[in-house]
């Protein structure tokens, strides 16, 4: 498994495993204990997996938390996704930059996503598996969203979005939010 920084999110990784290759299909590890330390992860503060699948145009996001944030592990299992990260940690050195990834279950990359930094992402397939692996348990209280459509953030959604959760769809952008 290969290991690479995100230079526009500082303290972001890409984990790319090797997948296995045959006529019966593909095997791959996603996640090393080990190659988490090696990037000053530690694999023993998460808490709790989880995954969520989309239809086709799908946007979730984008979602952070409050508090002590959220770090999370991010992969696309099955079908394709449009990722995004924005860092919103106010004394980060790549405050307010945003990076964006096509995620697939054909090459089961990860993406680490740092506490302070808000995630979302759009379902290119239909339909699109994302599997979290977060630090901490989810506490609702916490939740913060901010708009997809944001226009400091810009961000160009590949496709039409078909379908939103009514809290993303009226989420308020960061010029509105205090602290962000």
């Amino acid at each position: 498994m290969k290991v690479t920084p995100v230079p526009k999110i500082a303290g972001a990784y890409l984990f790319t495993p090797t997948p296995h290759v045959d006529e019966r299909g593909f095997f791959c590890r996603t996640f090393d204990r080990e190659i988490a330390r090696s990037v000053d992860i530690d694999p023993d503060r998460f808490a709790q997996d989880s995954v969520s699948r989309s239809a086709k145009g799908v946007v979730r996001g984008l979602h952070l938390r409050s508090g002590d944030g959220e770090a999370k592990l991010v992969r696309c299992s099955y079908g394709e996704v449009f990722d995004v990260v924005v860092d919103l940690r106010p004394g980060s050195p790549t405050y307010r930059n945003r990076e964006f990834f096509e995620l697939s279950g054909d090459t089961q990359v990860t993406v680490y996503v740092p506490a302070g930094c808000a995630h979302g992402f759009q379902a290119l397939t239909d339909p699109a598996d994302l599997s979290y692996r977060i630090d901490r348990p989810h506490d609702p209280s916490e939740d913060v969203t901010i708009a997809f459509d944001d226009p400091d953030l810009a961000i160009a959604w590949p496709l039409a979005v078909t379908l939103m959760s009514a809290r993303d769809r009226q989420a308020a952008p960061l010029l509105r939010r205090r602290g962000l």
